[in-house]
């Protein structure tokens, strides 16, 4: 096995690197910060970095499988893409850009719910050993952590913060917390802690002697694994666009925040991957003491979630961010000129490759 350090404490994964100076955003104390040469550092990463490296080697050595993966390209790019997303701006009419900077930023605030998970006692449900694995930290660490960055915590924003100020500094301060609402009731997002309106579990999969509260993690990291992939196809639309000093304010500031987001984002990714790959290439073991092998059940949540993330919670992003442009033109002399040349730009929105 690796000789690696493998088991750590949830002070140690929670722990920051010293930064020689602080993120601060719009304002807004963040988390992270600078080295003496102005190298931004992500928040909590002293030792979390290192023991993702550590556990995804010591997967590799007992298991000598890939750890799971999909391609960005999986996914069809960011709607509006770039082109479409400047002309809107130039032409007067930031809002939908607004609204996504927007709903993206509330969102990422609902990432204070990770630490509520219910992690069952995870060794009686695998017949081999899980001491030393990123499965056996999430609830030791790494889901404080990820809640962390994206919600802010205390003092510190996080992500949701972030996301506001590269809005504000952008678009100078867009939008006031009462027209925030009303773009995200419009949008369908609601503003209490989990969402509201967010629909419940989906139906299970798994056979009836697997613990319920497993298949319930298990599915949750799935989607929010596969959210966080695709993200990456909405960072660098809105590093591209925020940078545009013809268009928007800041200099590049706000394009700035957005790479650090990006650059923070990477950890999440990595041991999601390690944990449900961990999950996969064991052997599962149910309540009646039954065994079922690893690859099969993940691989029927994983196929699921793929599918509804490709398909209608795909179509339903479309019609939100497609709805906001309408919302903005409404009224306007120009508002079918204006659409067929946004649609000759790009494949429109409710079409399977927006």
């Amino acid at each position: 096995m690796t000789n690696h350090q493998v088991e750590f404490t949830e002070g140690e994964l929670l722990e920051d690197d010293p930064f020689a100076e602080p993120l601060v955003a719009a304002g807004v104390r963040c988390h992270g910060g600078f080295d003496h040469d102005g190298t931004y550092r992500s928040p909590r990463m002293a030792n979390r970095g290192r023991a993702i490296e550590a556990w995804q080697a010591g997967h590799a050595e007992q298991f000598a499988t890939p750890l799971l993966d999909l391609p960005l390209d999986t996914w069809p790019g960011h709607y509006p893409n770039v082109a479409q997303a400047k002309l809107l701006i130039a032409e007067g009419f930031p809002g939908p850009v607004v609204s996504t900077l927007t709903r993206i930023g509330t969102v990422e605030g609902f990432g204070a719910m990770l630490r509520h998970s219910v992690v069952p006692d995870l060794q009686r449900c695998f017949a081999e050993d899980i001491r030393g694995t990123a499965m056996a930290h999430l609830d030791g660490g790494l889901y404080e952590a990820h809640a962390r960055d994206e919600a802010g915590f205390e003092d510190e924003g996080g992500h949701k913060q972030m996301w506001f100020a590269a809005r504000d500094v952008a678009f100078e301060r867009p939008v006031t917390e009462d027209e925030t609402a009303v773009m995200l009731q419009r949008m369908g997002i609601g503003l209490g802690a989990g969402g509201g309106g967010a629909p419940g579990p989906p139906a299970r999969l798994l056979p009836d002697d697997v613990d319920g509260d497993l298949e319930v993690l298990i599915e949750g990291m799935v989607r929010l694994l596969l959210i966080e992939i695709s993200a990456f196809h909405a960072f660098a639309w809105a590093e591209e666009v925020l940078d545009d000093g013809d268009l928007v304010a800041g200099e590049g500031e706000a394009a700035r925040l957005v790479s650090y987001i990006r650059q923070d984002e990477t950890p999440h990714v990595q041991y999601l991957r390690t944990t449900l790959s961990e999950m996969r290439d064991r052997t599962f073991v149910g309540q009646s003491g039954r065994r079922h092998a690893g690859a099969d059940l993940v691989g029927r949540i994983w196929e699921r979630a793929l599918a509804d993330s490709l398909g209608e919670r795909r179509q339903q992003n479309l019609r939100v961010a497609r709805g906001e442009i309408a919302h903005a033109l409404d009224g306007h002399p120009r508002a079918a000129d204006l659409l067929a040349e946004l649609d000759s730009l790009g494949t429109r929105a409710g079409t399977a490759a927006a």
